[in-house]
């Protein structure tokens, strides 16, 4: 087995076809890594994604700097990995940011249930307020096995 970078290229692919990573952000000093659901926009280059209102949101409105992971895992022998180093943007719902939401929304409706898990109750707890974000992509980088005869 060989380990090789992949090209820009080959890190949108990935980006383009999954739709589940886990993002990490970071608050005085503390990281902080959960899952997320994202739609990544090839037009725009950036990630598309959406959150109720909590620890993550809360972290990122303090402290815009986050990365973002992919993985396609077989098995630990057939693996590869996407990191997106990037900031957070909140959308909004004003007349300038309107066009970017709707965006992300299309993209967000290629899927079914797409709203799952982010705005899903937690407990008996209501989550009512939503935020739409992105990330800009400042850096991506990726890596994947190569089987080699032994």
């Amino acid at each position: 087995m060989r380990v090789h970078e992949l090209s820009a290229a080959e890190c949108w692919e990935v980006l383009s076809r999954t739709h589940v990573g886990r993002l990490a952000c970071a608050r005085a000093d503390q990281p902080y890594v959960v899952p997320i659901s994202f739609s990544y926009d090839v037009l725009a280059n950036c990630i598309f994604s959406f959150s109720a209102v909590g620890k993550k949101v809360d972290w990122m409105r303090e402290n815009p700097k986050v990365c973002l992971e992919v993985e396609e895992v077989a098995d630990r022998f057939n693996w590869t990995t996407i990191v997106v180093l990037g900031r957070y943007d909140e959308i909004g719902d004003t007349p300038d940011e309107r066009a970017v939401r709707r965006r992300a929304l299309e993209l967000f409706e290629e899927r079914s249930r797409w709203w799952f898990p982010a705005i899903a109750k937690i407990g008996s707890e209501e989550r009512p307020a939503v935020v739409v974000y992105r990330i800009h992509v400042d850096s991506v980088s990726g890596r994947r096995t190569e089987q080699t005869d032994t």
